[in-house]
């Protein structure tokens, strides 16, 4: 009996060292010539320049990629000198456009004059989704709640650095961020992340979402498409942006 015990674990071994081993976990052996290659992509020719395969949401000058949220109308923000600016009660605008999972370049100034504090000082904010917002805020020698600073996660997660510039000079957000996942039956099998770097430095390294972003009360997900547009908050200040391009990532991607 032992040794048909010992002869059975034999097998129970090598066959275990097989499946790690084997070609059959894996759909392609190691440097397999078989391996489809990466496509080609030209990048920018400056740092935060559009890469040949992105998809330009605003160059400067044409604003037609974006609608007001409430009303799906032409966006009234103005635009000028390379730049568009919330305009006095314009309200938010979205991209006609509809995203998911994402990289996502995008440049904002806060107004040179300072005239508040704390919230009240150069606020808007990036909506990935219309849902989950990565603060823009003047957070240069100005103190506020730390959930609620620039790069930010709002209300959810503080940036590990600040390294916001001063009013009115540009500054940078590259994001990626990839969606949350739903059951049929609306409960969550994949929380939302975000990683966020300002002037190239990482600040949210793939945070995991707790839900769409709310104020002042703990957030919840709820099933939503798997695409929504994306959404530039008019704060009451005159925030500045420019030069925003973003790159579609594949679903099958970091699942």
């Amino acid at each position: 009996m032992k040794s048909k015990v010992t002869f059975i674990l034999i097998c129970f071994v090598c066959l275990a060292a097989a499946g790690c081993s084997g070609s059959g976990q894996y759909k392609w052996e190691v440097h397999d010539m078989n391996r489809p290659v990466p496509d080609i992509v030209t990048a920018g020719k400056e740092a935060g320049s559009a890469p040949s395969n992105a998809i330009i949401l605003f160059d400067g000058r044409d604003i037609s990629k974006w609608e007001l949220k409430k009303n799906g109308k032409a966006a009234k923000w103005k635009v000028e000198n390379g730049y568009m600016e919330v305009a006095k009660k314009a309200g938010d605008i979205r991209t006609k456009q509809k995203f998911g999972d994402c990289q996502l370049h995008i440049e904002w100034a806060a107004p040179i004059k300072v005239k508040d504090k704390s919230q009240g000082r150069g606020n808007s904010g990036v909506f990935l989704m219309g849902l989950y917002e990565v603060q823009v805020l003047d957070s240069f020698n100005n103190r506020t709640y730390a959930d609620g600073q620039a790069g930010a996660l709002y209300g959810q997660s503080p940036p590990l650095y600040n390294v916001c510039r001063g009013p009115g000079k540009w500054q940078s957000y590259d994001i990626i961020f990839r969606r949350p996942r739903f059951a049929k039956n609306g409960s969550i099998t994949k929380a939302g992340r975000v990683t966020v770097l300002h002037n190239g430095i990482i600040i949210q390294d793939s945070v995991e979402l707790l839900g769409p972003t709310e104020h002042k009360k703990r957030a919840k997900y709820k099933q939503h498409a798997d695409k929504l547009p994306i959404i530039l908050q008019d704060h009451g200040n005159k925030v500045r942006y420019r030069n925003i391009w973003l790159i579609e990532l594949s679903e099958e991607q970091g699942q």
